[in-house]
């Protein structure tokens, strides 16, 4: 395994937040040929930095970060960019590439609009 897809979530300790993001990751495995993983920024695990220890041990050379965010507010413009950092020093045989968060992606609007006329089908 040389490359592989980190899914970033925000966290919560609450494991009933978490078991969409959980459902999300598991669905995403089974559709793509690129390995991934579940990480989150805080107050759940795994980490970010356990989910490159991780891959680092399966010898993955290439990671890019998914951020399941909206936008790219302060997390992601500081915290996950210092983090991304110091898991490239301490890890200098993989590339860590942050991407853009999926809410960005146009795709995403075009998911979530048929997320409405569904749920608003449903409701008539």
């Amino acid at each position: 395994m040389r490359h592989a897809l980190i899914l970033l979530a925000h966290g919560s300790s609450d494991p009933h937040w978490r078991a969409p993001f959980e459902r999300l990751a598991e669905a995403l495995a089974d559709r793509l040929a690129t390995p991934l993983r579940l990480a989150y920024m805080e107050l759940s695990e795994p980490s970010l930095e356990t989910a490159v220890a991780e891959l680092v041990e399966a010898g993955v050379e290439r990671a890019e970060i998914l951020p399941l965010f909206f936008a790219a507010g302060r997390h992601l413009r500081k915290d996950v960019p210092g983090q991304e950092a110091v898991l490239g020093e301490a890890h200098p045989g993989l590339n860590l590439t942050l991407l853009p968060p999926v809410g960005e992606h146009p795709a995403f609007v075009e998911a979530l609009a048929a997320v409405i006329a569904e749920q608003a089908g449903e409701a008539d």
